[in-house]
């Protein structure tokens, strides 16, 4: 009983927000695009002629929101400025000048095909909006959490340019300040990120990391 009346809470809650309804009419897939629409126009991530991949990218609308900013708010098919990768192991439908592999960023097969993209080019940007499936139990929601921000920071730290720029999603909570932390022994500048898009009821955040200390 009580499970029923969560889901009819989050339904009435999902089809009153406003992001909600301003995804539909601007034609992005899920609300979270207005997370790293917020995030972008505050810190000026994206930028004519970069190259951004996007992890975990399934089902593609911070790859869109990326694209309108890279076509100069071009809807139509038509060219961009810039280059943009999208991976997940789940599959995503096309978006317009978008490039997507589906498969595990960590295997060789993957990785080759992006090398093969990127052409000897590093990458300006890396997002990730990774979220693991969570099962309640804090310890273990803390660990998998943060075995994608480190999975993040690894492909950061092999693809990103010196100055280049990582986001993630994560959460507050167990394990959030040992995230900052690495991200601090990666990065010259870290910041944390609430956009007012990410729910007020949630413990989401995103830490931004920017200039490597050590770039490869």
């Amino acid at each position: 009983m009580a499970k029923n009346r969560f889901s009819h809470a989050w339904l009435h809650d999902h089809i009153n927000d406003p992001y909600v309804k301003m995804a539909q009419r601007e034609g992005y897939r899920a609300r979270a695009a207005y997370k790293l629409k917020e995030i972008d126009e505050q810190d000026r991530l994206i930028k004519p002629g970069q190259v951004i991949v996007d992890l975990g990218a399934t089902p593609g609308s911070w790859s869109q929101y990326a694209r309108n900013k890279l076509a100069g708010g071009k809807r139509t098919e038509g060219g961009i400025d810039g280059t943009i990768i999208a991976l997940d192991i789940l599959p995503m439908a096309p978006i317009a000048d978008v490039t997507f592999l589906q498969g595990d960023f960590r295997e060789d097969s993957v990785l080759v095909q992006l090398e093969e993209i990127l052409a000897g080019r590093k990458v300006d940007l890396v997002v990730s909006d990774m979220a693991p499936n969570l099962s309640g139990v804090a310890s273990a929601d803390a660990a998998r959490i943060e075995h994608l921000c480190d999975l993040a920071m690894d492909f950061a730290q092999r693809h990103l340019k010196p100055e280049g720029a990582l986001l993630v999603k994560c959460f507050h909570g167990s394990g959030y300040s040992q995230i900052v932390e690495k991200f601090k022994h990666q990065f010259k500048t870290v910041a944390p990120r609430k956009p007012k898009a990410s729910r007020d009821k949630s413990s989401e955040t995103f830490i931004l990391g920017r200039g490597l200390k050590n770039p490869a």
